[in-house]
């Protein structure tokens, strides 16, 4: 079954479809939200939120672009919506907050490091992330879809609404942000 099929049949209300489009996608819907958000409990929520909305809205998908960029562009509009309510509630972002990033697995390709190179590489990639949070949203959102997800500049650009050259301008300022934030750590890298 093809997924336009599986599309149609959750336009014409079936739950079994709906949920294989859900398998198909929740767990890059939750890193996208994730590298957004960053914070674990708003990216899950914001998932939740987003196959709400599909379900609901299923009907509207005309199948102009690829049902992935549609749901990508949801993601997208929700974490948004919620960093603007975050926004509005304080104006104040510790950058000294504590997250339990620790417990995330680390993909090894050959062998395993010794317990001196896992601490490193775990240090690295806290610092990474501390530093992506560090980013404006509009520079998260795209390092995130680029960078994180894979995707190119023309998704990015359907995903986020924006012209093409928008996307590649922010690409290029977001990484240039990063690499003077991660200059400050330079025993790390």
């Amino acid at each position: 079954m093809t997924e336009n099929d599986i599309i149609k049949k959750c336009k014409d209300g079936n739950r079994e479809a709906f949920n294989r489009l859900v398998e198909k996608y929740q767990s890059q819907v939750v890193n996208i939200a994730y590298g957004m958000l960053s914070d674990k409990e708003d990216a899950y929520d914001a998932t939740q939120e987003v196959f709400i909305r599909v379900y609901k809205n299923i009907g509207s998908f005309k199948e102009k672009s690829s049902f992935s960029t549609w749901l990508y562009r949801i993601t997208a509009n929700i974490c948004s919506d919620i960093l603007r309510k975050r926004q509005k509630s304080t104006n104040i972002i510790s950058i000294n907050q504590v997250y339990d990033d620790e417990n995330k697995e680390i993909d090894i390709k050959d062998e395993s490091p010794m317990p001196e190179e896992m601490a490193e590489i775990t240090e690295r990639q806290r610092a990474v992330r501390q530093a992506i949070r560090e980013l404006s949203d509009e520079y998260r959102a795209v390092i995130t879809l680029c960078d994180i997800e894979g995707m190119t500049y023309d998704e990015i650009s359907q995903v986020l609404g924006l012209p093409s050259g928008t996307v590649k301008s922010r690409i290029n300022r977001a990484r240039n942000s990063l690499r003077k934030i991660l200059s400050k750590k330079r025993e790390l890298f």
